[in-house]
């Protein structure tokens, strides 16, 4: 349970560090989403209760949500989001995916609901880190 905590915090504070993203208890105060434009690109639960993390992520890529559906315990997400893409993927369990790997996916689910300049903020800051990197 140990590493799903990790994971989870990695990814929490990934998707926070997203242009112009937010944490949000819109529904409960033990449970955060992360939103841009008032529209939530992931629902991050918590890491504080008895289960295992777990979080949802909108992924129209269907290699991406292919992917996503692999893991052990992963389903569409309830209430009806599953049919838009959503797919609830839990971090604790053997076969769990890399927090990169789920950054990746946080990413994916914010460009699907993100603005034109947050994706291209987003865009320009990931440039400047590929040509950093190429340079050190």
């Amino acid at each position: 349970m140990k590493a799903a905590v990790r994971t989870w915090e990695v990814v929490r504070e990934f998707a926070l560090g997203l242009p112009e993203a937010r944490e949000d208890h819109p529904w409960d105060p033990e449970r955060a989403v992360a939103k841009v434009n008032g529209k939530v690109f992931v629902f991050l639960g918590n890491a504080d209760g008895p289960e295992p993390p777990a979080l949802s992520v909108k992924l129209k890529d269907e290699a991406l949500h292919a992917h996503a559906m692999t893991v052990p315990g992963a389903a569409p997400t309830g209430y009806g989001l599953g049919r838009s893409g959503w797919v609830t993927v839990p971090l604790g369990q053997k076969g769990s995916p890399s927090a990169e790997v789920v950054c990746e996916w946080v990413e994916e689910s914010y460009r699907t609901v993100a603005l034109k300049r947050h994706v291209k903020a987003l865009d320009e800051r990931s440039g400047a880190a590929d040509r950093a990197g190429a340079e050190g």
